[in-house]
């Protein structure tokens, strides 16, 4: 491969020798050197588009120039804006899953790339890549030291076990796009287990129209996993039937320790199966901002079916979490977290705890949501939050069904805040359950500008329960029409509540 220098130079070819970095076993059982992944990406891999000219080749034409020297200028007089030393070209790569590991070596070799894949063509790796890991562990055990200054047991958990953190196609270390196409790329059924993609520190990887089918890890990220000091953008991607094997970590689709942003992508059947596995479809430690993107039937054995926040910061808009289940929060789960959602649906989720979501010694922010048809079968069959902040604006809550308490919403020891939002139609069905509405225990429940109407429980009251906690319900708001009460029964005396 060479690169355009400008003007009518003759073209300089690169050493060699930088392709002596990294040596490899390809996917698809071709054993080979570094060498050989040069030579493949060689003979195989073609540069679709060229370079912009680099500061100095391009003063050098200037010298050479009619212009004399003079900088080049736009058709209105100004300087063009400097790139620095310009974009490398798109490298289309064949439909071989060979020669997309030989032109992720040679991308991380070179200092990142743009790479196309074939259309619709289907990548399928046999193997786990198996490199010299160039990694630079000072970030992560900065990192790993801050941690367990704040959470001291932390420091007792196991150290993971190297051979368990692989990958199918090489790690990232530098900035990388991959324009998928519409291709898939898919782990073998019946290889041993390996994630598709690790983004090291200072690595970026971007991901466009494209399907991870079937990734496996040990650890943490089925598919993806992306560490403290890296980046990655998700854009228009399908995850489906990945898992992550990790006993307390997860993130069966998706890991994001670092910064990352997921626009229109869609996970499927992803699962973090470990014991106390969290995040199903997606789990973020870092900083995440999620839109217009959808989770269907993701499982987590211990919190966030479709989504598990924990320790991190998110953002999710104009999202929908459909079918999704989990020990706590079946749509998704905000713990020890920030979370802020917005203009989403949470639709037939299930959970023993908060059957649409759950939040837990953490800020979980909600506003212009569905919330509806979730189950529970302890507490909170739409939203529970315990030890939490927990604002709920112009948004709906109904349908939803608990076999314990708090059939709409659950709140202990959280300072609730209902605000012009419906509370309508749930149901709490154990034959001691209560507060088919609302169910706040300790802390505080505020509403206004709401309806709390039409919610059922089999032990009175139907509509808000309250115990050794401070209640306030605005004049606006409308509490009626809850079976067998509305707040009669409440162990709390709820002014501005009707019989």
């Amino acid at each position: 491969m060479s690169t355009f220098r400008g003007g009518d130079r003759p073209v300089r070819h690169r050493r060699r020798s930088r392709w002596f970095l990294a040596g490899g076993v390809l996917a698809g059982s071709l054993v080979v050197g570094a060498a050989g992944v040069a030579a493949a990406a060689d003979r195989d891999l073609t540069l679709v588009g060229l370079g912009r000219l680099t500061a100095a080749a391009q003063a050098d034409d200037d010298r050479r120039g009619d212009n004399s020297g003079a900088p080049e200028r736009n058709a209105d007089g100004a300087r063009p804006q400097t790139q620095g030393t310009g974009t490398r070209g798109v490298v289309s790569v064949p439909c071989d899953a060979a020669k997309l590991v030989a032109a992720l070596v040679r991308a991380n070799a070179e200092g990142g790339a743009e790479l196309r894949l074939a259309p619709k063509c289907r990548y399928t790796l046999n193997e786990a890549f198996h490199e010299t890991d160039q990694y630079d562990g000072g970030i992560q055990d900065a990192r790993e030291e801050a941690d367990a200054a704040e959470t001291p047991g932390d420091a007792d958990a196991p150290p993971h076990n190297p051979a368990d953190d692989t990958a199918g196609l090489p790690v990232i270390y530098q900035p990388i796009t991959i324009d998928g196409a519409g291709a898939t790329i898919a782990r073998d059924a019946q290889a041993a287990a390996f994630r598709f993609f690790t983004v090291r520190d200072g690595g970026e990887l971007t991901l466009r129209d494209l399907e991870l089918h079937n990734g496996r890890s040990a650890i943490e990220g089925g598919s993806v996993h992306v560490v403290h000091g890296a980046t990655a953008v998700v854009e228009r991607v399908t995850v489906t039937q990945s898992t992550s094997l990790s006993p307390e970590g997860g993130g069966g689709g998706i890991f994001n320790d670092g910064n990352m942003v997921v626009t229109d992508s869609t996970f499927v059947g992803n699962s973090a199966s470990g014991a106390a596995g969290k995040g199903g479809g997606l789990l973020n430690g870092g900083v995440l901002t999620l839109k217009r993107s959808e989770f269907h039937h993701n499982t987590a054995n211990g919190y966030g079916g479709g989504l598990g926040n924990y320790r991190g910061a998110a953002d999710v808009d104009t999202t929908t979490f459909a079918e999704n289940s989990a020990g706590q929060g079946g749509g998704l789960a905000s713990f020890s977290a920030r979370t802020k959602v917005y203009d989403t649906k949470l639709l037939n989720n299930t959970a023993q705890v908060g059957g649409g979501a759950a939040n837990s010694d953490a800020v979980l922010v909600l506003r212009k949501m569905t919330v509806r048809g979730n189950t529970s079968t302890v507490n909170g069959g739409g939203i529970s939050t315990v030890k939490g902040l927990m604002p709920i604006d112009d948004s709906v809550v109904d349908g939803n069904t608990t076999h314990g308490i708090g059939g709409g919403i659950y709140a202990d020891k959280s300072n609730l805040l209902v605000r012009g939002s419906d509370v309508t139609g749930n149901a709490a069905v154990g034959a001691t359950s209560k507060g088919g509405g609302l169910y706040a225990t300790a802390g505080s429940l505020a509403i206004y500008t709401s309806k709390v109407t039409r919610n059922s429980a089999t032990v009175r009251p139907g509509g808000i329960f309250a115990e050794h906690a401070q209640v306030k319900i605005d004049d606006e708001s409308v509490v009626v029409e809850n079976e067998p009460t509305n707040c009669e029964g409440s162990a709390v005396p709820i002014a501005h509540c009707f019989r």
